[in-house]
């Protein structure tokens, strides 16, 4: 019993250590849109051309965020790997919604900030339709990176093959119909977590929201 106990433990170490390099390295991509979006959305300066490469950085890195939820299929191999139902329920399976929710919300409040600029700015007409094209263009982004592999810095350093392989690829029957559900599933989880995160910072009790009025959906009040 000690034996296999400690056999099992070593895998879980084992499997651990190999998820952490990938996790973390995603997370990090995941965060640089949301860092932008801070400097970019916050600024009260006018728009430069530095403002404008770093939205185009911005946009670029924007798809990590919700690429963490294609990560899910490294848990199928997780649990080939542990078979026990103890180790998958209480470490591999919080783990995993732990990094995905993470990278879900750097990707709703990156564009809450966005939608806070565009409101600042007197464009709040515009947040939902941002919000939407951002939606279609991050689950082509999430097909190039999970399919074709494609990273961020691949428009600067092979911009020619993602504009012609990556325009080719999605126009097929199947890259569309995944392009479309990842649209649904970006499209929803984002208006569920946009509204959770609007209601908890604007709690009385919550001190980025005391001095708030109450807020509508597309025009958030958040900072």
């Amino acid at each position: 019993m000690k034996e296999e106990l400690i056999e099992l433990m070593a895998r879980v170490m084992q499997v651990l250590r190999i998820n952490m390099n990938w996790m973390t390295w995603n997370l990090f991509l995941a965060f640089i849109p949301l860092v932008l979006s801070v400097w970019l959305f916050r600024i009260k300066s006018h728009r430069s051309w530095l403002w404008w490469l770093g939205f185009l950085a911005f946009f670029a890195f924007l798809p990590n965020a919700p690429y963490l939820l294609t990560d899910v299929i490294h848990l199928i191999d997780d649990i080939r790997r542990i078979q026990s139902v103890w180790v998958i329920t209480l470490v591999l399976i919080p783990l995993y919604l732990l990094v995905i929710l993470a990278g879900l919300e750097a990707y709703v409040i990156s564009l809450i900030n966005w939608g806070y600029y565009l409101h600042r700015i007197g464009k709040s007409q515009w947040i939902l339709w941002m919000e939407l094209i951002t939606h279609a263009l991050c689950a082509v982004g999430v097909y190039w990176g999970r399919f074709l592999r494609f990273n961020s810095w691949d428009f600067v350093t092979q911009p020619d093959a993602v504009i012609t392989r990556g325009i080719e690829e999605i126009l097929g029957k199947q890259p569309l119909i995944i392009i479309a559900i990842t649209f649904a599933i970006l499209v929803s989880l984002h208006w569920l977590m946009k509204r959770v995160t609007l209601g908890f910072v604007s709690q009385p009790h919550n001190g980025i929201g005391m001095n708030s009025k109450p807020t509508n959906p597309h025009t958030p009040n958040v900072g």
